[in-house]
């Protein structure tokens, strides 16, 4: 279960009378480089299918849907979640709880390839990485929202459907960030999820592998650029500009993790947790807990022990 879940900003549903169908009702906000649809569905549905010719960006907004992508087995697409999906691939979508008072919402921006792909080359020749290239990883096609993700497509929500002369301008600049937030988030999902074995020798992955096996001790910003063999103010650079959070913010981003698991653990008492997670105050691990999970520790624990 993962409670942290980055909301969009549902804009308001369709009009009963202004409804051409129930499943999967489109409004369409056309600009230069991309396309925002939004889609609601008011009854169940099984394989609903959808394409686009460019690829598309998809978040969750209200409801449940059931993806199916690629061969991969379908999965449940609940609000707090993206899922990208490269151009021409087709997608097939249940609604199993869709109804007129439950309806599903969802919105998928679909982006020009010459946009996405003058961006990437922009990345590329003015922030050049040392172990690889700015791209897309369709691999890693659904992952959580973070703050900075969510707030960047709500971004780019406010101004597609806005009235402004200069939304076309405004969108375009929204869009680099957006390619930006979803290859670092991809980035933080490969490390996470240990699919970075062919870059182990990365400075990124060496670091985040150096805060995960020592996350009980405290570990400093020189720590770790020493490590990296780099200034403290060229690491930091380099650390936000892959993973587009702060060390600071990844390591209490991993003791949560580690007091997560730990809560699972039957008879483990609270102030255990914090300490064996690498926080000194147990008062501080609870605040920042619930800052992180929206609940308490000892809430997290009963949802696991019985």
């Amino acid at each position: 279960m993962n409670n942290r879940r980055t909301l969009l900003d549902a804009p308001s549903l369709s009009s009963e009378k202004s409804l051409k169908t129930l499943v999967e009702n489109r409004t369409i906000y056309s600009l230069d480089n991309c396309e925002l649809n939004l889609f609601e569905t008011y009854q169940e549905s099984v394989l609903v299918p959808l394409k686009f010719n460019d690829l598309v960006v998809t978040s969750m907004l209200r409801g449940k849907k059931v993806m199916h992508l690629f061969d991969d087995p379908g999965f449940d697409y609940l609000p707090g979640e993206t899922v990208i999906v490269p151009s021409n691939v087709e997608m097939k979508i249940d609604f199993p709880e869709a109804t007129i008072k439950n309806p599903t919402q969802c919105l998928a921006l679909a982006i020009d390839h010459n946009k996405i792909n003058n961006t990437l080359a922009f990345l590329n020749e003015r922030y050049p990485k040392e172990d690889e290239i700015w791209k897309l990883n369709h691999e890693n096609y659904s992952f959580y929202n973070n703050t900075e993700l969510a707030s960047t497509i709500n971004k780019l929500i406010r101004e597609c459907m806005s009235y402004s002369v200069t939304k076309d301008a405004l969108v375009d600049l929204a869009l680099q960030e957006l390619l930006v937030r979803i290859i670092q988030t991809q980035t933080v999902q490969r490390i996470d999820h240990n699919t970075a074995t062919a870059e182990t020798d990365s400075a990124i992955y060496i670091i985040t592998e150096y805060i995960r096996k020592n996350i009980t001790k405290n570990i400093s910003i020189k720590e770790l650029s020493d490590k990296a063999c780099m200034s403290t103010t060229s690491f930091y650079r380099y650390f936000k500009r892959e993973l587009g959070m702060s060390p600071i913010e990844f390591i209490l981003t991993e003791k949560i993790k580690q007091a997560k698991k730990l809560l699972k653990t039957s008879g483990i008492q609270i102030n255990e947790v914090c300490f064996m997670s690498g926080f000194d105050d147990c008062n501080y691990f609870i605040r920042l807990f619930k800052k992180y999970e929206g609940i308490t520790p000892k809430q997290y624990q009963q949802l696991y022990i019985n």
